[in-house]
């Protein structure tokens, strides 16, 4: 079947290269034929560097990286569905998701009720975003007649974690849409972008539609069910409250916790972010300096919250700002993004640190606005290109200053 796959791409190529009827469709029939195959054209020659890592095996990678957190967002969702449910007394849903659902019960103590009640959310999600963001990446890719990046193939499916499982279809279309035309193809597409795609969308929501993207109502996937999220409570009155909603330590670690679907499991996150630093996909610096960014200055607050009256946040451990909210998926999977990161080594550093800083920053002074790593990565992605280009500067001002001591020695 492969062969005979192979064989009609290649009756297919000549018809959509230059001087073919379909030349201005090649972009969609490169974007089909490598999806299947290796690119065809190598370089040959002694000069350059060859590396059978390619982008699309880099983005495969990252959506690999994700098996676990999608794992995890399943069983989760499904499980504080069912858990809301036996909590209100509804034995069924009258909806097209019951039509399945009623099948397999609502037990929160079975592994695979509570998987299949997840899944049911997850996957008409991430569907929608990925055929909605192919829609917008193919369009643009026809009318500029370049290849269609298989940065969306990544792009889509971390803005799906991102969101809470009771967000309607039509609104995941709207912020794929805003995130990939204004956060990417603006700029020219992939690689060209100085923004995260995927947190540009979900920002876009935020700020849109706010009453579907926070509040108490919008992480448990039942109507009329609230459930306050761990960040939330704390926001509010600090961990006493956390405590009272029957959440320990660990519940948000492993994530038996509502929230956003991809980012309530810091376990899971981690495994995810591991094998990206283990395959060098991720910078490690970056994501050193995002944590230890944040514990620096999640201490200070501490050290200010024990002299004054001061809000519930300012109490918080770093351990607490780890697990609670984004801030593990921002710092493994947002934050790390080659493309709009820092890509000096010494700014790396800087730049993990400033997010770190800017998003325990925002979390405790402005309550209002318990989240703060979205905010935080986005505003470091317009500093990227600046922490870069001083340390640059700052290179060759060094190496400017050792040139008269080497001419020196050499006479």
């Amino acid at each position: 079947m492969i062969k005979r796959l192979r064989q009609l791409l290649d009756q297919l190529e000549p018809s959509f290269s230059a001087g073919g009827k379909y030349e201005k469709y090649y972009g969609l029939y490169e974007m089909i034929d490598t999806l299947f195959f290796s690119p065809p054209n190598k370089t040959p020659g002694s000069p350059h560097v060859r590396d059978a890592l390619d982008l699309k095996r880099v983005m495969g990678y990252v959506w690999m990286a994700t098996f676990p957190i999608m794992f995890m967002a399943c069983w989760n969702t499904g499980y504080q569905a069912n858990t809301a449910m036996a909590a209100m007394g509804i034995t069924e849903l009258d909806t097209w998701r019951g039509a399945v659902l009623n099948l397999v019960g609502y037990n929160p103590e079975s592994f695979f009720a509570n998987f299949i009640h997840g899944f049911m959310y997850f996957i008409p999600m991430y569907m929608t975003t990925f055929i909605a963001g192919a829609v917008a990446e193919v369009t643009f890719s026809l009318i500029r007649g370049h290849e269609v990046n298989e940065g969306f193939f990544v792009t889509s499916i971390l803005y799906t974690l991102t969101l809470p499982p009771t967000t309607p279809l039509w609104m995941v279309v709207l912020g794929i849409w805003f995130g990939i035309i204004l956060g990417k193809e603006v700029f020219g597409g992939t690689g060209k972008n100085f923004v995260n795609p995927a947190l540009t969308g979900r920002a876009f929501l935020y700020f849109a539609y706010p009453a579907y993207m926070s509040g108490d109502a919008v992480w448990v996937a039942v109507d009329g069910y609230t459930g306050a999220t761990a960040l939330s409570s704390a926001a509010t009155n600090g961990l006493e409250a956390v405590a009272a909603t029957g959440i320990s330590w660990w519940d948000s670690f492993i994530g038996f916790v509502p929230g956003s679907i991809g980012e309530t499991s810091t376990l899971a996150i981690l495994i995810g972010g591991s094998f990206l630093l283990f395959t060098k996909i991720a910078s490690w610096r970056i994501v050193a300096g995002v944590f230890i960014g944040m514990m620096v200055t999640s201490l200070f607050f501490n050290i200010i919250g024990m002299f004054g009256d001061v809000n519930p946040m300012f109490n918080l451990p770093w351990y607490w700002h780890l697990t609670v909210g984004g801030f593990a998926f921002g710092m493994m999977f947002m934050a790390t993004d080659p493309v709009t990161a820092s890509h000096t080594n010494r700014g790396r550093w800087y730049y993990g640190i400033l997010i770190g800083v800017m998003a325990v920053l925002i979390r405790v002074i402005n309550p209002a606005f318990p989240e703060g790593i979205m905010l935080a990565i986005l505003f470091a992605n317009i500093f990227a290109p600046l922490i870069d280009h001083f340390v640059v500067q700052a290179n060759i001002k060094r190496r400017k200053a050792r040139q008269p001591a080497v001419a020196g020695g050499a006479s």
